[in-house]
């Protein structure tokens, strides 16, 4: 699950990102998460401006992500891949899909994991409702 995804689901009351996240804390799926995606995610959380609209506390959130961690598996990197996308701080995201053997990235910018100079057909890039749909 990409960082865009959760903060989603922190802001909006309702959507998809928020079941995705429901679904991880009731381990009905299996999310993963490394070093650069954690300290990521905890970069977002600190941003104001970011939950201006959120009715979380900044301390509720933080404990929001620790029942999220909690429910991860910790996955390291030992081969970084730079698949060389669009955006350069996505490549830690599919490098972590790499190696956890994950099927599914879950993002909203699924337009910046198209055109890798690398080709993973293992790991499909989803957004929230399509892995949702994809879940029933």
């Amino acid at each position: 699950m990409d960082t865009n995804v959760l903060v989603s689901a922190l802001t909006s009351a309702s959507g998809a990102s928020r079941e995705v996240l429901r679904r991880c804390l009731r381990r009905e799926c299996e999310p993963v998460i490394g070093h650069k995606l954690f300290l990521e995610i905890e970069d977002a959380l600190g941003r104001k401006e970011l939950f201006a609209t959120c009715p979380l506390s900044a301390t509720q959130r933080n404990r929001l992500f620790a029942a999220f961690a909690s429910v991860c598996t910790w996955t390291k990197i030992y081969y970084l891949w730079r698949p060389n996308l669009r955006d350069e701080g996505d490549n830690h995201v599919l490098e972590l899909a790499v190696a956890a053997g994950a099927g599914v990235i879950v993002t909203h910018n699924v337009r910046d994991f198209v055109g890798s100079d690398l080709r993973f057909p293992g790991v499909r890039v989803l957004r929230p409702a399509e892995f949702l749909k994809e879940m029933r």
